[in-house]
């Protein structure tokens, strides 16, 4: 198969998640073989980190790349939209340090590349086979993530948050699975009783009703929201998982199962599988 990119460029407004501040962003297409790379321009031409493993800085409630004094957060939802659509190779732009949350899921990433579909490029796809069995668990947290070799791409998560409004989720994604129906409107979410602690972390100061789902543990969802999915937090935290394995720098051929992931653990994960 060949590579692609995007037809068009897009513009993508709004604020951080984490740090609330206003951002630019566009998406645009790259050469073949250049895989997808962030540009800070407001830090001048030479702002550049592209997404591998070897560049993640920090993993507290999302992923940020950092390369020299360039850092790029909250990464994962829009390599998701790429990883999922397709994308091999795209330029994305940014005025500021963090990915605009937007509605907290991959869906305005998705719906927008989907209107002009992609472009199809010269050089021709390589992947990232898995050839054996590779595991790793978080000993504190008892998170898991292993690749199985299989024939084509699967992801397999379970979550499980010891949650009476939650319970225990499933959802996987392969090709039978259409991302952008299916995966990309699931939104981020939290509980009621992590607001306070994680705001004076310096965390989700950006984070309203409008871009996250929020848990009032055990009374239901706060502010009367309605779930896109009855698994939507489990699909969410497959689109976190796929778009923290991007990182990989390559697209993956293989089985991947999850139990309980987090960005801390997707990123060492991918770190792992990129040094094999």
């Amino acid at each position: 198969m060949k590579q692609h990119t995007l037809r068009n460029t897009y513009t993508f407004s709004g604020k951080g998640l984490h740090s609330g501040k206003k951002v630019t962003m566009t998406v645009g297409p790259a050469a073949d073989n250049t895989g997808i790379v962030f540009h800070r321009v407001d830090l001048g031409e030479e702002a550049i980190v592209p997404a591998l493993a070897k560049y993640v800085h920090k993993t507290d409630r999302s992923t940020s790349l950092k390369k020299g004094k360039t850092e790029v957060r909250t990464t994962e939802h829009l390599l998701a939209a790429l990883v999922g659509l397709g994308v091999d190779n795209a330029s994305v732009c940014l005025d500021n340090k963090e990915v605009p949350i937007l509605d907290g899921s991959s869906q305005p990433y998705a719906d927008a590349i989907l209107a002009d579909g992609l472009q199809e490029q010269e050089s021709e796809r390589e992947y990232f086979v898995v050839e054996k069995e590779v595991e790793y668990t978080d000993p504190e947290s008892g998170s898991s993530i292993k690749v199985l070799p299989f024939d084509g791409t699967e992801y397999e998560v379970k979550i499980d948050f010891n949650s009476k409004v939650i319970g225990i989720q499933c959802a996987i994604w392969n090709s039978s699975v259409i991302f952008a129906r299916d995966l990309a409107p699931a939104r981020t979410f939290c509980f009621l009783k992590e607001v306070k602690p994680l705001l004076a972390l310096g965390l989700i100061k950006g984070g309203d009703l409008s871009n996250a789902l929020v848990i009032d543990e055990p009374k239901g969802y706060y502010g009367e929201a309605v779930p896109r999915f009855d698994n939507e937090c489990a699909r969410h935290k497959l689109l976190d998982l796929m778009g923290d394995l991007a990182l990989i720098g390559k697209p993956l051929k293989g089985r991947v199962v999850a139990y309980k992931p987090g960005h801390k653990i997707n990123s060492k994960f991918a770190a792992l599988l990129a040094a094999v």
